[in-house]
């Protein structure tokens, strides 16, 4: 069985296992598939502070399957007294007043700094607006439509990424809400080929960044034919 028995083996708790059709085997990053050690079980994810605490008690094997391009947990497999110390510790922990005052001003913390994001937000999609004097309550309307859509904690938006600059994931926020709000994308019938659904994005954001020039310019014209006036209108 692997790991060896020896007294000085150590496993490195950064390794990172595959997931194989055996539930208590696995494969290493150089192809082999190992056997989880007698004693061991597995703590499946979900619960952060839990999973730190078995981690730092000891050897564990991370388990995670990579599905398209995301890379999704599986669990961690540990002693299983470790598990059962560590899970017992926290749950006292928890149980305090202390900890749930903890949690109360962790809550409002997060709510403070979400209110903060959306107003932060919201102005640089007003910026990346740029509507002229007589638009600018369209422009108004639309940055706190695009805002709500956009910033909610768990959207997976590009709102909620930082790997991009502010004023860019406001850009690309307008664009989505556009691609959705004032085209027929959500009906088309797209084909199943490699780059034909960002062939078909980028066809459609050239015409939302058209309609938004149209208010960037103090030059009428009849709400009813354009498809962003016609969106805030029924919004």
């Amino acid at each position: 069985m692997w790991p060896p028995p020896t007294s000085d083996f150590t496993m490195p708790e950064s390794l990172t296992f595959a997931p194989t059709s055996d539930p208590r085997r696995v494969r290493a990053p150089d192809g082999r598939v190992l056997t989880v050690p007698d004693g061991w079980a597995l703590l499946p994810p979900g619960d952060a502070g839990l999973t730190r605490r078995v981690k730092a008690a000891g050897p564990s094997w991370t388990v995670a399957e990579k599905v398209g391009r995301k890379l999704f947990s599986r669990g961690v497999w540990a002693p299983e007294a470790h598990i059962l110390h560590a899970r017992a510790a926290l749950e006292a922990e928890r149980a305090t007043p202390a900890y749930e005052k903890k949690l109360a001003a962790g809550r409002e913390r997060r709510a403070r700094e979400q209110e903060a994001y959306e107003v932060d937000f919201a102005n640089a999609v007003l910026r990346f607006l740029a509507f002229s004097p007589a638009w600018l309550p369209h422009a108004k309307r639309m940055a706190v439509l695009v805002a709500a859509h956009a910033t909610p904690v768990g959207s997976g938006t590009v709102a909620r990424t930082e790997r991009i600059p502010l004023e860019r994931r406001a850009e690309a926020a307008v664009i989505a809400w556009m691609r959705h709000q004032t085209t027929s994308y959500d009906d088309m019938r797209i084909a199943r080929v490699k780059g034909a659904r960002r062939e078909v994005r980028r066809e459609l954001a050239d015409i939302s960044r058209a309609v938004l020039d149209l208010h960037r310019r103090d030059v009428p014209h009849g709400p009813s034919a354009c498809p962003l006036c016609t969106a805030l209108s029924r919004t």
